[in-house]
């Protein structure tokens, strides 16, 4: 199942987008979006026709079905989504409690393949217990229809950040003018119906469909407040519900960003320290990585470093973005001193490779949907500032959260350009959901454990677990977690609140 080295992957938001952010919405009452005001149970979806999935092997029991869902619950005539899910079926049918829904964050990720992939996400004991459901959220995956706005990312996130004249300034601004442009262009149908609070309702949509009074839900990073949102709502259909990683539901996106880039900050402090101690560290520098990295940093921005002219320059953009891909977990930091190492003796092809898994570039060269879908719903959720002034404005206080990288965060114009009215906020209590169990790392650095914690709080009756590692997410780091998780999910046997499980 997943370990240490194998964590969810969140977006957060920065700079064009220098590390993405996962939110839950926090928006303006606006009721002319047609997505802000959902009715609790206005449609009564079909019953599922499951049947092998086309793209699976035959030897895999995991089933694939559809479902369409209204893009507007008040206004089933607007058109609709068919969502993908896939279920697999309960390893141990005698033991079988019933399904569990599962999200593995984002948000823009589909999530259908973690019915393909649950033991890596998952202990044998939730397999053998659980229906696992899996399914692309609305917008996104092979949910039809997605968001799909660009092909090339490096013209919209390879340009150098933060800015250091008016220039720079306004390079990022037409850039996330222009990418914004290309999504309203391809996608701008459906881009008003994405919203957390859309794709909760079309959780209920889908237990209804598999005929169940209550289920279960086990949501990472992104997930928990997709599931936060969902319990909120719909509090009657929980059975059990597991949140691992979380920000403050009660934060805008602007006060969460700056809590993120503090959480980044945080662990590459963290790693720097560790690198100077460390003789075999190959960005030692004699002890001083940390001013090694800054110095390299303040090069890159003046020089970039050009390693295919099919590419982006490495420029201090780049840079930044690779360091927030390695900062998700600490299997990650080898590879990361390597790199800086290498851009040292101005080689950037690590630091490129990064940037590129950060962004999910396969080796085609191509991208999926995922950070478009990430954008367009989090602009959805909740813009932040609405102006390229207000994005201004805040820059110093990013930069009091996080010295080396919080300006990267700041500069991020496309929620404050985005073209679409923003959803409602949705204040998650989870109130007459019964106990929830929310997980945070100590060392994580997309949702830092002072998020999580708030998240807990939050909840009517949230129970907080805390894992001691430096990862994103927490299920699958040691056996106490699994433990207490597995034993809440299958025996609803609620866990001690602040339970801390060490390494």
């Amino acid at each position: 199942m997943k370990s240490q080295t194998q964590v969810s992957h969140k977006f957060a938001r920065g700079a064009v987008v220098a590390a993405f952010l996962v939110l839950v919405g926090c928006g303006s009452n606006d009721s002319s979006n047609p997505a802000t005001t959902i009715n609790a149970s206005p449609y009564v979806p079909a019953n599922f026709d499951w049947k092998a999935c086309d793209e699976s092997a035959s030897t895999t029991s995991v089933q694939c079905g559809t479902l369409e869902v209204p893009f507007d619950y008040n206004n089933p005539s607007a058109g609709t989504f068919t969502l993908y899910v896939k279920l697999l079926p309960a390893a141990n049918p005698t033991l079988r409690i019933g399904s569990m829904m599962v999200n593995p964050g984002g948000p823009g990720f589909g999530g259908s393949s973690l019915a393909d992939d649950a033991s890596y996400y998952f202990s044998s004991d939730i397999i053998d217990h659980f229906d696992i459901i899996a399914w692309d959220p609305r917008g996104t995956g092979k949910s039809t229809p997605a968001v799909d706005c660009v092909d090339d990312y490096d013209q919209y996130f390879g340009i150098d950040s933060p800015p250091d004249s008016p220039e720079e300034k306004q390079a990022l601004i037409d850039a996330s003018q222009a990418f914004n442009d290309e999504c309203m262009d391809n996608s701008g149908e459906i881009l008003p119906y994405i919203s957390t609070q859309a794709s909760a309702t079309d959780m209920n949509s889908i237990r209804q469909a598999l005929g169940e009074d209550k289920i279960s839900y086990f949501g990472f990073s992104y997930g928990s407040e997709l599931g936060a949102t969902w319990a909120t709502m719909f509090p009657q259909t929980v059975r059990a519900a597991v949140f691992d990683g979380a920000v403050d539901p009660q934060a805008t996106s602007s006060q969460e960003g700056m809590a993120q880039a503090g959480g980044f900050e945080g662990q590459l402090t963290t790693f720097l320290a560790a690198c100077s101690k460390n003789s075999t560290c190959a960005f030692y520098n004699g002890g001083k990585a940390e001013a090694a990295f800054d110095s390299l940093l303040l090069e890159l921005d003046t020089k970039p470093l050009v390693v295919t002219k099919a590419r982006t320059p490495v420029t201090q953009g780049v840079a930044f973005t690779a360091v927030a891909q390695a900062m998700y977990s600490d299997s990650y930091w080898p590879q990361l001193e390597q790199a800086l190492a290498d851009a040292q003796q101005g080689d950037g092809a690590g630091l490129l490779k990064l940037y590129d898994d950060y962004y999910q570039r396969k080796d085609d060269g191509s991208y999926g949907n995922e950070l478009e879908a990430f954008l367009a719903i989090s602009c959805l959720d909740d813009p932040g500032a609405t102006s390229v002034k207000e994005v201004e404005d805040a820059v110093q206080d990013f930069v009091a959260a996080a010295p080396r990288l919080g300006a990267n965060f700041g500069y991020g114009y496309s929620c404050a350009l985005w073209p679409v009215k923003p959803a409602t906020k949705i204040d998650a209590t989870g109130k007459g959901a019964g106990p929830i169990v929310v997980v945070g790392t100590t060392g994580d650095p997309a949702t830092p454990l002072a998020s999580t914690r708030k998240m807990a709080a939050a909840l009517e009756q949230g129970i907080l677990l805390i894992v001691e590692a430096n990862q994103h997410t927490g299920y699958g780091a040691n056996e106490c977690i699994n433990t207490a998780v597995d034993s809440y999910l299958i025996d609803l046997t609620v866990p001690v609140n602040e339970t801390t499980c060490k390494s």
